[in-house]
């Protein structure tokens, strides 16, 4: 029997992870899975590929109880990841808390949290997110709305830490066709298309308008736009990096030498460490902080995000929590 092209689009992807990473006797690899089309054909193609590899497959859903009946959800992925075949299954309920942040940001951090808890807890080499070629283009899309620059343009990362996204080359309708293929019930988030959330209006409204208007192959585009970019912005992020660690880093005169790109990505990262949350910290927060470098005027102080203010003191950026 032929096998279904979009089932081998999906199991390639899991393949190339796989095969890249460091080799060990029996590794753990720990799949993230919404119960989603996205998920479960990755869940399903790691599974497949864990055979050749010898690698151990760790299901794990996340409960966020935003939705009602997202328990019984939760219980049927597992269900489902059991069936797929997984070694183990994990099934975690988390709180989300807004702390200052939209839902959806609050949602991933909580998400990203537990998942790190269950990846140590599993021992993971590896921790594989279903993430698609049609999610990086509607992450593309929204960075232009935000005006942050390179860094948003350029997408979702294929890999940080412990974290692959083996499918950002295969498109959403593949993965739903690869369940179909193989017999997989998945669920449609209702989220997905509520158009209170600025993604489900991309996804809905904006990118088949686009396709539409300029032709099929858009998301493909703006995906390859966001691998190009991506390169560059992590030279520049390592020219950032080994400046950061001087101990003069946030001297004025030193940051006044410095490429715009790098002494911008400097600013910002010195303001998260110093607690500046990072989903809310725009490219308007960083050129403000800049212009206590460039265009000193005699400035008290620059807010940020995180209750943390920027101050320009004895020649030297410095962050500190805002008063009251």
């Amino acid at each position: 029997m032929t096998l279904h092209p979009a089932v081998a689009a999906v199991r390639l992807g899991v393949r190339r992870v796989l095969a890249a990473l460091p080799p060990a006797d029996r590794r753990v690899v720990l799949v993230a899975c919404s119960g989603g089309a996205d998920s479960l054909a990755l869940l399903s193609a790691t599974v497949f590929e864990a055979r050749s590899s010898g690698d151990r497959v760790v299901g794990v859903t996340v409960d966020h109880g935003l939705q009602e009946g997202s328990a019984d959800q939760a219980r049927h992925t597992v269900s489902q990841m059991s069936a797929l075949g997984a070694d183990e299954t994990y099934a975690v309920t988390v709180t989300v808390s807004g702390d200052g942040q939209g839902p959806e940001a609050a949602a991933r951090q909580a998400r990203y949290a537990v998942l790190d808890q269950v990846a140590d807890r599993v021992g993971a080499a590896a921790v594989l997110l279903g993430h698609t070629l049609d999610d990086q283009a509607e992450t593309v899309l929204l960075g232009l709305t935000r005006g942050s620059g390179g860094r948003s343009v350029a997408g979702m990362r294929r890999e940080f830490d412990r974290y692959r996204r083996p499918l950002l080359d295969v498109r959403r309708s593949q993965t739903e066709a690869a369940c179909v293929a193989e017999g997989i019930a998945f669920w449609s988030d209702p989220h997905n298309a509520d158009p209170r959330f600025l993604r489900s209006r991309v996804r809905m409204d904006v990118l088949p308008v686009l396709e539409q208007q300029l032709g099929p192959g858009v998301a493909e585009t703006l995906a390859r736009t966001a691998d190009s970019l991506r390169v560059d912005m992590e030279a520049l992020d390592e020219l950032a990096a080994e400046w950061s660690a001087r101990p003069d880093a946030l001297q004025v005169t030193a940051l006044g030498g410095l490429p715009t790109a790098v002494r911008r990505r400097v600013l910002r990262a010195a303001a998260v460490r110093a607690g500046a949350i990072d989903a809310e910290l725009f490219h308007a927060h960083v050129l403000a902080v800049e212009e206590l470098v460039t265009a000193w005027r005699g400035q008290k102080w620059i807010d940020l995000p995180g209750h943390l203010r920027a101050r320009r003191r004895d020649g030297e950026i410095v962050f500190e929590p805002a008063a009251g």
